[in-house]
């Protein structure tokens, strides 16, 4: 299989169109490199098929940057969609909001969530009520625990992350909001964890990461406190539901005795210092043998 990553960036991208970080301000001065939000696509050798992880409000040009590089077969039909489905890891706005740009398409979109995602995403922010007076949306579950066969060579196991409820959704029971998905090929028996919203690395992570061969994991925040030392947000990377890199029991700390996989950063945030080149915090990262995804990196397994 083929894994892109689409977009390497947390939500409101980098640079975020506000925001006057480091960072941001490094990306502007053309001296960082500008990353999409946060989305990946996986490709079935068997068939062909293209299966969308995360629907971004970047995703226009998100497809326009795989159309440019040879991604897709020849177009069949004048509007033909080029995902044969779209998973969702939550009901996060920043990983639900491309849906309603992909209402142009001739065929309803076949679209894999939670059922507590499909209810947030029907009633709290209806984009699945809006698509389906559109293009049409047939649904299918993930669940907890499950394996779904996508092709006949690609399989998902689903597994929990996060209870973490979206801000828009007024909640106060403990339902399962955030997925990982360790996806496999079944023809090369290699596999791929993707996990962009990591609140600890439990035993049970642990076991999984070890046993992938690539793992796709949540680099949003640098320290717990690095939105309120900036003085841009009240809330911890824990309280919204990141471990961050740094620290004791940090994921750099947790993953260094991680060996097996190869293991890359994704849904990094644009006041995260590992964005910036030659940074301290970037080549702690590098010299921790852990990659920086960026916008089109492409993993053959």
């Amino acid at each position: 299989m083929l894994i892109r990553i689409l977009g390497a960036a947390a939500g409101g991208g980098y640079p975020q169109w506000n925001c006057h970080c480091n960072g941001c301000e490094t990306v502007r001065d053309g001296k960082a490199t500008p990353l999409t939000q946060s989305s990946i696509a996986v490709q079935s050798e068997e068939d062909g098929s293209w299966f969308l992880i995360n629907a971004s409000p970047d995703v226009r040009q998100q497809i326009e940057a795989m159309r440019a590089s040879g991604s897709f077969p020849s177009r069949s039909g004048n509007r033909s969609l080029p995902f044969s489905g779209i998973l969702l890891t939550d009901a996060e706005i920043d990983h639900t909001t491309g849906l309603i740009l992909l209402r142009e398409s001739t065929a309803p979109l076949n679209i894999y969530s939670t059922p507590t995602v499909k209810q947030a995403l029907s009633s709290g922010y209806a984009l699945l009520s809006t698509l389906q007076n559109y293009c049409g949306v047939n649904w299918a579950p993930l669940i907890p625990g499950e394996i779904i066969q996508l092709t006949t060579d690609l399989e998902v196991e689903v597994f929990a992350l996060s209870t973490k409820a979206p801000k828009y959704i007024q909640s106060t029971e403990v339902e399962v909001w955030g997925i990982g998905l360790t996806i496999r090929d079944t023809i090369t028996n290699t596999t791929v964890t993707y996990a962009p919203g990591m609140a600890s690395i439990d035993t049970d992570l642990r076991s999984r990461f070890e046993n992938s061969d690539c793992i796709l994991i949540d680099g949003t925040f640098w320290t717990n406190d690095e939105l309120p030392s900036l003085g841009i947000g009240a809330r911890t990377a824990m309280q919204m539901g990141h471990l961050p890199l740094s620290g004791e029991n940090g994921s750099l700390s947790q993953l260094s005795t991680i060996t097996n996989p190869r293991k890359i950063f994704v849904h990094i945030n644009n006041t995260n210092p590992i964005l910036i080149p030659n940074s301290p915090e970037r080549q702690t990262v590098e010299n921790s043998s852990i990659e920086i995804g960026y916008d089109g990196l492409t993993i053959k397994l």
